[in-house]
């Protein structure tokens, strides 16, 4: 008897300690298997785009039987987008991919297949703006011509056709003023707005009255940098993201039949990202945002929507719960519900029936409560300015303090954000027992244009010093052991981690620069953004030509480095070449200073290959353990001796 009891004890020990093991990086590199789904304008079939050996393609799928289709562009594209233009007939974007930091770059090619996966068809070179909802022929694109005369980038002419989903005909229908890259339609299938930014950055808004043959600029609009977005469902207003004043950021209707606007939304701190998607396909339910965590506004709380929304949220208490998709009569939608910890599942609700049923899991292999949680932040930087941040835990180390640390900088830098949502590298570290960082340093996204511009020429400026401040907030509250801190980074924030390196030598005891820039002079020679007018006007505006592109170069600060270095490189990176990291991986071979270096010649602006992955989160791991030590065992169910590099 006491035998059996042993044996017993000595299974569940074992049980124990399997669910002791952290998530395995062989599983945090795993592309998502779904990225985006939309259901049919009358509910018989899903699209979804799908990860098939590395390579994004256009699933198919019929709901009365879960059988489906599998539509795979040539070789070395991605599917992008899709849309529905009928209940039987899709038509989708591909791109050639640019690396795990970078969407593919578009071809600019429109292709079309049945809702059963037959008649493919090339229509055209095109970009696609909208469906057509009583057309199920058409849809709305816009082609674009240059003047070979002058500066090429300089003289965009758009043009707008309705397209046939069939066999990609052509019907003009209006020329497009000069520098309008980007439309909004209404539903009844006429282009009402048209804006974009010229050369030198200046916004251009146009709207196309129903009653009028021409364009007529909106200065209000211009002057307020407030974008369309869409209409409303029936066409009545459109919703503008705006300047709500002193109230900060807004989002606005504007009625084109009295020229009047309305403010419906505001926020002190944050823009909308977008409108709340309802039940229905194309059907604008309220304000979606993140202050810190997901925030959503609606229209109307007393809607049968805001019930379900909000029944449903409390059905998944601590997730994001939004609609993404919806059939024409709302009747059936699809949900996405994902979290700082859970890459996501797709669902299908049946507003009838008040049904809901899985579909498809995004990463199903993942466990979120092996997971780390992002906690959110804000603080205020040296010079005042308030700024907001993640701090993710060790799993259940939420209340542990002096942490060893990760500050973790996002790319961009300009118009991007870190957000509350599942991330593999956070994981990577925090899951080893690693306390990660991470701060919307001034010039990052979602936070107004005027934010974004503050970080204008302050790359190693105010921008790295609000990094710098970060790291700070997090030691005084506790949460960071001062003699244990790394700091890394992809792109820009490769840049940031090897100048915070430099510029804070005493502050970060090892730098991580992933695919970064390190000579921001070769910015202006080297990599796709200088290959056009856009691009190099955009550098001298956000970047700028004097000393500081010297000064503020971490090639050209070595003297002052005293961390341990890891450089890792794409040999095939057109953003970022590999000339930036190879340089200074000689520079520091001349100083016999000690790194560790990475160079993949088969990748990009950022690892995709899964072996690749799996490689650079073991090597990233142990380099920060070998610099700072093993991350702390985590507590509970998840426990795990140290930062173990399991694979």
């Amino acid at each position: 008897m006491k035998l059996r009891h042993w044996i017993v004890a000595l299974l569940l020990l074992c049980t124990a300690a399997l669910h002791a093991q952290p998530v395995s990086f062989v599983d945090l590199a795993r592309h998502a298997q779904y990225k985006n789904v939309k259901i049919s304008p009358d509910g018989k079939y899903l699209a979804a785009t799908a990860v098939v050996k590395g390579q994004t393609i256009l699933a198919l799928i019929r709901l009365a039987d879960k059988k489906g289709n599998l539509v795979t562009p040539r070789e070395d594209d991605d599917v992008i987008n899709f849309w529905w233009a009928s209940p039987t007939r899709v038509v989708y974007t591909v791109g050639m991919p640019r690396g795990g930091y970078d969407q593919p770059l578009a071809t600019g090619q429109l292709l079309g297949v049945d809702a059963d996966g037959s008649n493919p068809k090339i229509l055209g070179f095109a970009n696609f703006i909208a469906t057509i909802p009583d057309d199920p022929n058409d849809i709305l694109v816009a082609k674009f011509s240059w003047d070979s005369k002058v500066d090429l980038d300089a003289t965009i002419q758009g043009f707008a056709y309705r397209m046939d989903v069939h066999n990609g005909s052509l019907v003009r229908i209006t020329m497009t003023p000069k520098s309008a890259t980007n439309f909004i339609a209404d539903h009844q299938g006429h282009i009402r707005f048209a804006y974009g930014e010229d050369v030198k950055g200046k916004v251009i808004i146009y709207q196309h009255p129903l009653t009028s043959n021409g364009w007529q600029e909106m200065p209000k609009a211009e002057q307020e940098r407030s974008f369309p977005l869409r209409f409303n469902n029936d066409d009545s207003v459109a919703y503008f993201a705006c300047s709500a004043g002193s109230a900060g950021h807004g989002l606005c209707s504007w009625d084109p039949a009295n020229d009047t606007w309305k403010e419906v939304w505001s926020n002190p701190k944050v823009e909308a990202d977008g409108l709340l998607q309802g039940f229905a396909e194309d059907d604008a339910a309220g304000v979606d945002f993140m202050d810190g965590r997901p925030g959503a506004v609606l229209f109307d709380n007393g809607s049968a929507f805001a019930k379900t929304l909000v029944t449903l949220m409390n059905q998944f208490p601590g997730e994001s719960v939004r609609f993404v998709s919806g059939t024409r009569d709302g009747r059936l939608s699809v949900l996405l519900v994902e979290a700082d910890a859970d890459p996501g599942t797709f669902y299908l609700y049946d507003r009838v029936a008040n049904k809901l049923s899985p579909l498809l899991a995004r990463a199903s292999w993942v466990n979120p409560e092996q997971m780390a949680s992002m906690q959110p932040f804000e603080f205020a930087a040296r010079d005042g300015l308030k700024l907001q941040g993640y701090v993710s835990f060790p799993p259940n180390q939420e209340n542990a303090k002096h942490l060893p640390m990760v500050v973790y900088v996002h790319g961009g830098p300009f118009g991007i954000r870190d957000r509350w949502h599942y991330d593999d590298y956070v994981q990577a570290l925090a899951t080893r027992g690693y306390a990660v960082l991470q701060v919307n340093y001034r010039g990052s996204g979602g936070y107004g244009y005027d934010f974004e511009r503050a970080g204008w020429q302050e790359w190693g400026g105010k921008m790295q010093d609000d990094v710098t401040d970060a790291t700070h907030w997090a030691i005084a509250q506790g949460i960071a052991d001062p003699q244990r801190i790394c700091i890394f980074g992809g792109s820009y924030g490769g840049y940031a981690a090897l100048e915070g390196a430099v510029k804070e030598p005493d502050l970060y005891k090892c730098a991580i620069g992933y695919v970064g820039v390190y000579d921001l002079a070769l910015m202006f020679t080297h990599g796709d953004i200088p290959q056009s007018i856009y691009g190099t006007n955009y550098l001298d505006r956000v970047l700028g030509h004097n000393t500081n592109v010297q000064a503020r170069s971490p090639i050209n600060q070595l003297d002052h480095l005293k961390a341990k270095v890891m450089l890792v490189v794409g040999g095939k990176d057109n953003r970022v070449p590999p000339i930036q990291g190879r340089n200074l991986h000689d520079e520091l071979l001349k100083r016999h200073i000690a790194h560790e270096w990475i160079e993949k010649p088969g990748e990009m602006h950022g690892f995709y290959d899964e072996a690749n992955l799996t490689e650079l989160y073991t090597n990233l791991v142990q380099f920060v353990g070998s610099s700072i030590g093993p991350g702390v065992a985590m507590a509970g169910p998840t426990a795990t001796a140290g930062a173990t590099a399991s694979q």
